[in-house]
C-alpha cells in the first residue's frame, strides 16, 4: 500500500475509533437484527463463522448459540477491545480485511455487513474472503445501494457524504460485477429487512411488549434493485458444485 492509501486508511481507522468510542451501540442495530443474516446463510451448528469489520461484535453475539467457532476482525482498536470484553469465546483480531490472518479454506461462513463499500481495495478484500472460505462455504455481504432515491438525493445531489469514514455505494449491477469478477457465484440477493423490522422493534419496546420473528425471511413485494441496502449471499464458483 502506497503512502497516500496508508494515510487514507489511518483516517478511516481514526474515524471508526472515534465513532465506537462516542456512540458504540447507538451506531449499530440491536443484536436481534443480526439474526436474519444467519437465516440468509442457512447456518448449521458446529461450524465456523468469520465476521469481517465485526465492530463491537453484534453479528458474533447473534451467532453465539448457533456457531461453534467464532472469529472477528476489525481495523478499529476501540471496537476490537469492546468486542473482546463481550465475547469471551470468540477470537477477535485487529487487522485489515485486505490481509486476513486465517488459513486458506478455514471458514464455513463469512459475513461482512455494511462495510465493504468503505474499504479501499474491494477486490483484494474479496480475494481474501474467497481464499479463507471452505470449498462449499458461503459469504453474506450487505452493501449500500446507490440506486436508492434517498442516496441519490442526499449523497449525490446534496453532497452529504462522510469522506472521513470513506462512505460509498454502488448499484446492484455494479456490486454483482465486482463479486463475479472475483470468482463468487451469486446465490441470492435480498432486501435488507431492518428498515421494516425496526418498526416492530420500536413498537414492542425491544421485544418486551410482544414477540416478533426477526429471523424470518420475508417477501417485500418490491424490486430488490431499489432496496436501501443489498444483501448478497455468495458461494465459491466451483464447477464441482454444479
Amino acid at each position: 500500500m502506497d503512502r497516500k492509501l496508508e494515510r487514507k486508511q489511518e483516517q478511516i481507522e481514526k474515524w471508526f475509533d472515534a465513532t465506537y468510542e462516542k456512540r458504540s451501540f447507538l451506531y449499530l442495530r440491536p443484536v436481534v437484527a443480526y439474526e436474519i443474516f444467519l437465516s440468509f446463510l442457512k447456518v448449521e451448528k458446529q461450524k465456523s463463522l468469520l465476521d469481517i469489520a465485526c465492530g463491537i461484535g453484534q453479528m458474533l453475539k447473534a451467532a453465539e448459540t448457533k456457531i461453534l467457532n467464532l472469529y472477528g476482525i476489525d481495523i478499529s482498536f476501540v471496537a476490537v477491545s469492546k468486542a473482546k470484553q463481550r465475547l469471551k469465546n470468540a477470537q477477535i483480531t485487529k487487522g485489515n480485511a485486505e490481509s486476513l490472518p486465517y488459513d486458506s479454506g478455514s471458514m464455513d461462513y463469512i459475513t461482512c455487513l455494511g462495510s465493504l463499500e468503505r474499504m479501499l481495495d474491494k477486490d483484494q478484500v474479496l480475494k481474501e474472503m474467497f481464499r479463507v472460505l471452505m470449498p462449499k462455504g458461503k459469504a453474506c455481504i450487505m452493501v449500500r445501494n446507490s440506486n436508492r432515491a434517498s442516496w441519490k438525493f442526499v449523497k449525490e445531489t446534496l453532497g452529504i457524504i462522510n469522506k472521513k469514514g470513506h462512505q460509498g455505494a454502488k448499484t446492484m449491477e455494479e456490486w454483482s460485477a465486482i463479486f463475479e469478477r472475483n470468482d463468487f457465484f451469486i446465490e441470492r440477493v435480498y432486501h435488507d429487512h431492518w428498515p421494516r423490522n425496526r418498526w416492530f422493534w420500536w413498537l414492542s419496546f425491544g421485544g418486551r411488549i410482544f414477540s416478533y420473528n426477526f429471523k424470518k425471511i420475508r417477501n417485500y413485494g418490491s424490486e430488490v434493485e431499489q432496496a436501501y441496502e443489498l444483501i448478497f449471499v455468495l458461494k465459491k464458483n466451483n464447477p464441482t458444485d454444479n
